[in-house]
């Protein structure tokens, strides 16, 4: 699927595709031209896709006034022993299921800092102006500045 897709990708450029890339001029450009049709399997992804992203981005405010994702995904086997992404409502979800949604998302931050360093390194040993570009990857900093309240209350007049 992949190899079939970056193909595809191939043809846009050299058809006068722009860059960087923007998947609806490519997502156009695909359909128009036929070398993507959807299929029924297709539209079951495609549905599952918009579902995960609304859950996804489902947010309530907790008693303590923070705003916190409700729905919490985990990745397992389904009963049918088929790899399935099971939901639950973070207010209502049995523990086994959050300790596993928040080590499967720690996870998924690990693995992108992992892939950024190796990026941000082999751009530093290669690019040909001979730049260097320093990453920190202690966001100790960054979570304590955005945990900062971004409401303020006015002065009182003196």
């Amino acid at each position: 699927m992949n190899d079939r897709m970056l193909e595809i990708v191939e043809r846009y450029l050299a058809q006068g595709g722009e860059t960087p890339i923007g998947l609806d001029a490519l997502a156009r450009f695909a359909i128009r031209s036929g070398d993507w049709q959807g299929q029924r399997t297709d539209l079951v992804k495609l549905c599952k896709r918009d579902f995960s992203r609304s859950l996804r981005e489902q947010y309530h405010t907790d008693p303590q006034g923070r705003s916190v994702r409700t729905f919490h995904a985990v990745s397992r086997p389904s009963s049918g022993g088929r790899q399935g992404v099971f939901w639950a409502d973070v207010r209502q979800a049995p523990v086994e299921h959050m300790e596993l949604a928040f080590a499967q998302r720690r996870n998924l931050i690990v693995g992108a800092c992992l892939q950024l360093k190796r990026d941000v390194d082999s751009y530093n040993d290669n690019n040909a102006s001979g730049a260097t570009i320093q990453m920190v990857f202690d966001f100790s900093e960054d979570i304590a500045e955005r945990q900062q309240p971004t409401d303020y209350r006015p002065r009182q007049p003196r």
